[in-house]
């Protein structure tokens, strides 16, 4: 996908997941997501922030972090999560148009960020949301190339991912097969989509990243 392809999608993908914000119910915005210890609304508000923060704010927060940058992330976005779930919406809806990035970040991390955390948020809701093809293959792409702070080339090394759904394959070694989907939650540490995977290299993928890691 191309820069303003990709623009276009993240500003689709912002607007939609507004309007699924919206429909929540008040327990469900504190229920557990798919990122262990976070809460529905932390991750909705950790989706604000790339377009929002200023970068003195974003250094001020890695000082409070003292350098830990998992912890950086998690301590904003539930700093940032005790506003009323009306302003987190607004401010979600706000970052459409916006082509601000966080330091240090291409355009594809906030489209990967988007389409993985929303499903950190529906799927523990008992709700469905279907990834675009394009765009989750771009993610997936990017996931693998990127390293810090997947690193999913290293630790999936060996094996050979195979979508099923779009044409995208990497890797080398006993091949696990799957829509691209749940093939770019696996590359994100998630476990949720594991289930939907199969293939000769499943186990072993399993053993590499059944403990869920902390999302950033």
């Amino acid at each position: 996908m191309e820069p303003t392809d990709v623009w276009r999608a993240i500003d689709v993908q912002r607007g939609e997941l507004a309007d699924l914000l919206e429909t929540l119910a008040p327990e469900e915005w504190e229920h557990p997501s798919l990122c262990p210890g976070w809460r529905v609304r932390d991750v909705a508000s950790h989706l604000t922030m790339g377009a929002t923060a200023s970068l003195s704010a974003v250094l001020w927060e890695i000082v409070r972090a003292r350098g830990d940058f998992n912890r950086m992330i998690r301590e904003s976005a539930i700093r940032r999560a005790a506003r009323p779930t009306e302003e987190i919406v607004a401010t979600l809806r706000g970052t459409v148009g916006s082509r601000r990035l966080a330091p240090r970040t291409t355009v594809y991390e906030p489209l990967l960020d988007l389409l993985v955390h929303q499903q950190d948020i529906v799927r523990p809701l008992g709700r469905r949301r279907e990834m675009p093809l394009a765009e989750a293959r771009a993610a997936a792409t990017r996931i693998w190339e990127m390293g810090f702070p997947f690193r999913a080339r290293r630790r999936l090394a060996g094996l050979r991912l195979t979508a099923t759904d779009v044409d995208w394959t990497v890797g080398d070694g006993p091949e696990v097969r799957g829509p691209i989907g749940a093939l770019l939650l696996t590359l994100s540490g998630r476990t949720a989509a594991l289930p939907e995977l199969s293939g000769p290299g499943l186990d072993q993928l399993r053993a590499r990243i059944g403990t869920p890691r902390p999302a950033p």
